[in-house]
């Protein structure tokens, strides 16, 4: 999925909104997914290797925002599900972790 520059603008405030409104720290983030600091910040600012990261991160901080009874800041670009994108590796988003 390509971005424009304004998509892609748009979507790291989305992103890094969601993750103030979580209320966890990177480290938090980074244990849970199974990743270092840096690379979370680097999924935030949308400097990834694998399209499916910003995925990962947005499930993980959507349901840690739901389970504190709030809801997360809607997104422009990564909305809806996954699933209907079919050049996304669809395991490695059921997978959860931004480890290799």
């Amino acid at each position: 999925m390509s971005l424009t520059i304004s998509e892609e603008q748009a979507t790291r405030k989305e992103l890094q909104a969601n993750f103030k409104l979580s209320g966890l720290t990177v480290d938090q983030v980074a244990a849970d997914l199974q990743t270092t600091p840096d690379y979370v910040d680097a999924v935030l600012e949308l400097r990834v290797s694998r399209i499916e990261d910003p995925w990962i991160l947005r499930n993980y901080l959507n349901a840690a925002i739901q389970a504190q009874k709030q809801h997360p800041i809607p997104y422009s670009r990564l909305n809806g599900s996954p699933l209907r994108h079919w050049f996304l590796n669809q395991g490695r988003i059921r997978r959860g972790s931004l480890a290799d």
